[in-house]
């Protein structure tokens, strides 16, 4: 997230100073919420926390946001276990606590 950078294009250069603008503005963010955000590593941010943050800097989100593609890891597909051929596998119920089976 580059927030200090689009604060600083206008005019802003403390957290602080942002933080009091976005309060006037109805977003009132904690001292750690705003550091990580400051700091270009938030843990997350709301998508209507962003929409104050856009109205108050006069940016769009394109400018706060970077895409990092490579960040992401793709999952490997889950494979059920195998099952060697000719054999079965046969499973015993058992009976919960107090209960009887069902007969067979």
């Amino acid at each position: 997230m580059e927030l200090r950078l689009a604060a600083a294009n206008r005019g802003i250069w403390k957290a602080s100073e942002l933080q009091r603008m976005l309060a006037e503005r109805g977003l009132v963010i904690s001292a750690g919420k705003m550091s990580g955000l400051w700091s270009g590593q938030p843990i997350s941010v709301k998508l209507a926390d962003l929409d104050v943050i856009c109205a108050v800097l006069g940016c769009g989100i394109d400018e706060l946001l970077i895409p990092e593609p490579d960040a992401v890891t793709a999952s490997a597909p889950k494979e059920a276990p195998q099952q060697a051929v000719g054999q079965s596998h046969r499973v015993t119920p058992r009976a919960p606590r107090g209960w009887s089976l069902p007969p067979t």
